[in-house]
């Protein structure tokens, strides 16, 4: 009964247990192993927050990674520390394209030390069976680590699966001097998850119901993309949103299109045909 529930205040906001062992494994949206497998033994809790970086120790982005898909690699290169985000419309094949480059994506020159932590928010059962089968098959697995958060599990948990995959990337980046691509979709479940927490604790709205804080929850997590001067590793970032109602000037894909450099729009004229 809820009249007998405690709540305790422990002086501290969430943490996630991170090791090397990560690579390979499932997660569910709060960082419990999710694929049967042992729990993990912790090197390390960090604040899922994660740390600041000094703007001034950041370095310039100037490497390639390589996603195997012309028409980014040719027209709209993603660069090492970069975050670039995919704009895509309900429908889409925006799963295939994130499976398809989660699969394909190296560092030239530096193949043995690149992996990518998946976080996939708001999903159906079906695609996050998919998401493993996929990784499963084609053995992209080994060098991933998935975060899975279903369409059914509690909408606060979506507010911190980004925040939980972007502290393990930093993790095995600035760390383990690892290069990591970080493929988060679907943003719009996270500000939609956002939107209905604040909606119940009774905030002001702002455009289209949203919270009035969307952009600077936003920035809180693209801004965790980049590379930090003397240290090898790298964090890129691979957002995908769904632009609700194809809508470009919807505040979800109008707010990142302000935080993050220049974006992919998915055509649904093109895959169309």
């Amino acid at each position: 009964r809820i009249s007998d529930a405690k709540a305790r205040f422990l002086g501290r906001s969430i943490e996630l247990a991170v090791s090397p062992d990560m690579l390979g494994r499932v997660f569910d949206g709060m960082g419990r192993p999710k694929d049967g497998g042992p729990e993990l033994i912790a090197h390390k809790r960090l604040d899922i927050n994660g740390a600041p970086i000094n703007p001034a120790a950041r370095d310039y982005p100037s490497e390639f990674i390589q996603t195997g898909v012309s028409a980014i690699d040719g027209l709209n290169t993603l660069v090492r520390g970069q975050k670039l985000p995919v704009f895509s419309g309900s429908g889409l094949p925006q799963a295939q394209l994130a499976t398809q480059i989660a699969r394909q994506a190296k560092v030239l020159g530096d193949e043995g030390n690149f992996a990518v932590v998946f976080a996939a928010i708001g999903i159906t059962f079906e695609e996050s069976d998919f998401f493993v089968q996929e990784f499963r098959r084609t053995g992209a697995i080994d060098r991933t680590v998935l975060f899975t958060n279903l369409a059914n599990d509690p909408a606060v948990e979506r507010i911190s699966t980004p925040r939980m995959a972007l502290t393990a990337a930093e993790y095995l980046a600035f760390e383990k001097g690892m290069h990591i691509l970080v493929i988060l979709t679907d943003i719009t479940s996270f500000c939609e998850a956002m939107r209905e927490v604040s909606s119940s604790k009774g905030e002001i709205p702002s455009r289209k119901g949203y919270p009035g804080y969307l952009y600077s929850e936003l920035a809180t997590i693209y801004e965790r993309a980049g590379i930090v001067e003397g240290v090898n590793g790298s964090v890129t970032q691979l957002p995908i949103l769904t632009m609700p109602n194809d809508d470009i000037t919807h505040p979800i894909p109008d707010l990142t299109g302000y935080i993050t450099e220049g974006q992919i729009i998915l055509s649904r004229e093109l895959y169309r045909k």
